[in-house]
């Protein structure tokens, strides 16, 4: 992303921020199922990054299941809550920094896996971020995501394309799952799980190994 991007997408992210887990609390349990999903391919051992990170949802359950978690994200908002929320939680092996995905103070082969939830769609070059992702992980890293496929939902994809110009919802990318499977393997990922999500139409749950 450019700095005029990374801007905007900051800015409504930060207006977002407060409202931003009452809002995915009704996608509950969605998040649950990640979580399981989770629990198979993690180690006690993963030094884990979660790009994209939001205000926390997922990184600070995953305290508990991995050796240490650093999360990540554009919006400053997002982060002081994240942070807000480990604390009163007192959680020890999590940090959050407002970074991007290409901040010099991630180093390349850190990462036992890479966490992408529903950020790769929001992303100007998606293939640029994921061939970041595969330089951080270390050899046999993962890179694990959801994403959902607006290509495969014509009509949801004019929805949001209306919304978007409204700013009411970010600018977002209408991959198919075939297309987005591409970049991963262009990218020199071996694709090890590829499955949409149950109830959901358009999420797909992927495991990338490098």
């Amino acid at each position: 992303m450019n700095n005029e991007s990374i801007s905007k997408a900051e800015k409504f992210w930060d207006r977002a921020a407060k409202s931003y887990d009452r809002e995915e609390k009704k996608d509950e349990k969605i998040y649950q199922q990640i979580l399981e999903k989770l629990d198979t391919h993690l180690k006690s051992t993963d030094h884990v990054l979660d790009f994209g990170c939001g205000t926390g949802l997922i990184s600070n359950k995953l305290t508990t299941v991995v050796e240490k978690i650093h999360g990540i994200d554009v919006s400053s908002k997002m982060i002081e809550i994240a942070r807000e929320k480990a604390k009163n939680q007192s959680l020890k092996n999590i940090t959050y920094e407002h970074a991007t995905l290409f901040d010099n103070r991630l180093e390349q082969g850190t990462y036992d896996a890479v966490l992408s939830f529903y950020i790769l769609h929001l992303l100007d070059d998606a293939q640029m971020a994921i061939e970041k992702t595969h330089e951080l992980l270390k050899t046999d890293g993962l890179l694990i995501s959801v994403t959902p496929c607006m290509g495969e939902k014509p009509l949801m994809k004019s929805l949001f394309a209306f919304l978007s110009k409204l700013k009411l919802v970010p600018k977002i990318k209408s991959f198919k799952q075939n297309g987005l499977v591409q970049l991963l393997t262009t990218a020199g990922f071996e694709i090890i799980v590829n499955e949409k999500l149950s109830n959901t139409s358009n999420q797909y749950f992927i495991v990338a190994k490098k």
